[in-house]
């Protein structure tokens, strides 16, 4: 074993350096071939002449022939050369001759007009492709709904109150939680400004109408699109990744019908119940910190909210609510369906879809307050 070993012995006469090489030169004698090459290069620094006998040489490969082609290059300012080299090996290192000898020019600088129309068409191909997506999913959920209005029996019924335990019920507490907080944040605000024109009256008004017409319905679909979106999103992905959804297929049924209508569906359902919990608890947080904060008695405070809000304000949160959960649950399941086999795929989708969620509510609320403001609700 020990004659496989690469081997590179120096001999130095009247200033000139013999080398002599032995042994197998291949990529599996990497480590110790560097070392003797580094020293050969260290000895051949102090020579005069240099060269090289390769007849002992019983092995040789690429590598090889690169550490000998980096060793020759550092001695042909004083007169190198290679001896006893058979005429393939020679060849082999003829083509190591032509590599690297030139440094590599640095990447050219973009130009940034370019890299900003390039980003500029790259976000509008992603958004074209989204909204397809979108649109058809809405698409496939209104077919799916379709046949079962005319096949009653077909919808999923006890899959459909499992999900309404999830995404409603078992929702509640965080979500009273929160937009009690909310409301008790907006009525101390209110009120801490005010008074400094002697208005404290009106913090009531504020928090009346702004929880009723936009936080309300605001704050609880953003934490259902974080709560209940992302649970969707990695359901489905987690199916896809199992193909649960490819077995569903070819078992003769619709994905769409068995695992995402009854889910939109109480998403749809669930938003206008969460909202108006979510509503009172804030109009219940707004009067507690009225009270403590403000000086201002439950009655006085419910007497001045029953003048400052109406009807009209309350059906504008509630009209908002069912159309915010379908856009929700579209998106959500959308975005499971496009997860591929990995687990870095399950979480992208799942941040898309939380993101894009909260995004296109955002957008939904002001679309519906240019719409109510213009027929004047």
């Amino acid at each position: 074993m020990a004659s496989d070993a690469a081997l590179l012995t120096a001999k130095f006469e009247d200033g000139r350096l013999e080398l002599a090489a032995g042994g197998s030169w291949t990529a599996p004698h990497a480590a110790e071939l560097e070392t003797l090459v580094d020293r050969a290069a260290e000895d051949a620094a102090k020579a005069k002449a240099v060269s090289i006998d390769m007849r002992g040489v019983r092995e040789f490969d690429t590598y090889g022939a690169w550490l000998l082609e980096r060793l020759t290059r550092q001695w042909r300012g004083i007169g190198g050369q290679v001896v006893g080299m058979p005429e393939h090996d020679r060849t082999l290192l003829k083509e190591m001759s032509g590599v690297n000898l030139e440094p590599v020019a640095p990447p050219a600088r973009p130009n940034p007009i370019v890299s900003a129309l390039a980003a500029i068409g790259r976000g509008m191909t992603g958004f074209g492709r989204d909204l397809g997506t979108f649109t058809n999913m809405l698409g496939a959920i209104g077919v799916a709904a379709t046949r079962v209005v005319a096949r009653p029996r077909d919808f999923r019924f006890t899959s459909a109150v499992n999900q309404l335990d999830r995404v409603c019920w078992q929702a509640v507490p965080i979500i009273l939680l929160i937009t009690f907080l909310i409301g008790a944040i907006i009525a101390q605000q209110g009120i801490f400004h005010f008074r400094k024109f002697g208005a404290e009256m009106y913090a009531v008004d504020l928090v009346g109408i702004l929880i009723l017409r936009e936080v309300g319905v605001l704050i609880v679909a953003i934490m259902v699109a974080g709560r209940s979106g992302s649970s969707y999103t990695a359901e489905l992905g987690s199916m896809m990744m199992r193909e649960e959804v490819d077995a569903l297929r070819t078992m003769g049924f619709d994905p769409v019908e068995v695992l995402i209508l009854p889910r939109v569906l109480v998403l749809i359902i669930a938003l206008p119940i969460l909202t108006f919990l979510g509503s009172m608890a804030a109009l219940y947080g707004g009067g507690v910190v009225a009270w403590l904060y403000g000086g201002m008695s439950p009655e006085i405070y419910i007497s001045r909210l029953e003048e400052a809000i109406s009807l009209t304000h309350f059906k504008v949160g509630m009209i908002k609510a069912p159309f915010m959960g379908l856009v929700i649950g579209v998106v959500a399941c959308a975005e499971g369906l496009l997860v591929k086999g990995s687990a870095e795929s399950l979480g992208l989708q799942t941040t898309k879809s939380v993101v894009k969620s909260i995004f296109l509510v955002i957008v939904l609320d002001g679309l519906f307050a240019i719409f109510f403001a213009s027929i004047g609700m």
